[in-house]
């Protein structure tokens, strides 16, 4: 990785209208909205200007464990919106952490180009740093969340600094290579965005699979929903197993009916994530 010092180069409190507010309010929570800020924020990262959010306990009067949140999807396809910024992440900071959240190189406006778990997962690692700039983040207390295309760039973060206390993944890609040949549309994509050269290479260092063994030894939370449309369910289940024989502290929770969102079992998942950081951050 490039020793190239990462840096906050610009921050803006996210403001939204009032009826955004309401909806803020409805759909995650009074404390959330009162009680937490949330900021939208370039960063410097290996020299790129990227695109990401803070948020973090408007009470400042004590020190909180870091968290970092992984997006989904590929380029713009994934991005978190200001208004969805503000009710997750204002949620995770409601809950007694500074959080940190990256766009990835190449996209939303970021310098860059997104690699989809290459160079770019130094976007994510380079994030540490910029707690130094946050007196109230206990830079000893690390965990880190990712969904989707963001549980699969955790656990190449994971192979990268394996300085965190825990973590969460939720309808993560375990196998990437299996899971694009589901689609010849899905090889089309990836083809075009990594480039024909050497794409089996490149697919394979994707895979967390090849390389369990090597991720730290700490707590994982894995879920996924029994009916998601787009990860299929047995790429959490393969690692789950793979854990187990490893004898990993992990726990693996399936949800009858879930889709790749959970959106039917959002106060259990909610809560299980809450009590894992609880548990092994505090």
């Amino acid at each position: 990785m490039d020793k190239i010092k990462s840096e906050i180069i610009k921050r803006e409190v996210i403001v939204l209208n009032d009826q955004q507010n309401k909806m803020i309010v409805s759909g995650w929570g009074k404390g959330v909205f009162d009680n937490t800020t949330v900021e939208k924020i370039d960063y410097l990262s290996d020299g790129l200007k990227v695109h990401g959010y803070i948020a973090y306990p408007n009470d400042q009067s004590k020190k909180y464990p870091c968290i970092i949140w992984n997006r989904g999807g590929y380029e713009n396809n994934g991005v978190i919106d200001q208004f969805t910024a503000r009710g997750m992440f204002g949620q995770i900071a409601s809950w007694g952490y500074v959080v940190f959240a990256s766009q990835y190189r190449g996209n939303s406006r970021s310098e860059g180009k997104d690699e989809i778990g290459g160079n770019d997962v130094n976007d994510i690692v380079n994030m540490m740093t910029l707690a130094d700039e946050f007196e109230f983040a206990d830079k000893s207390k690390w965990g880190i969340e990712g969904w989707s295309r963001g549980g699969m760039m955790t656990y190449l973060t994971l192979l990268k600094n394996p300085n965190f206390r825990c973590a969460v993944l939720v309808g993560a890609i375990s196998d990437l290579k299996n899971y694009i040949e589901t689609s010849d549309k899905r090889i089309s994509i990836y083809k075009n965005i990594l480039g024909e050269k050497d794409f089996e290479k490149k697919l394979d260092e994707r895979t967390i699979l090849n390389s369990v063994d090597k991720v730290p030894h700490i707590p994982y939370l894995i879920m996924h929903g029994k009916s998601d449309e787009t990860i299929p369910v047995e790429q959490s289940i393969r690692i789950a197993e793979k854990f187990k024989k490893l004898k990993y502290n992990y726990r693996l929770e399936l949800f009858e009916g879930g889709d790749h969102y959970l959106k039917k079992h959002r106060k259990e998942v909610d809560s299980l994530r809450r009590d894992w950081f609880k548990k092994y951050l505090s």
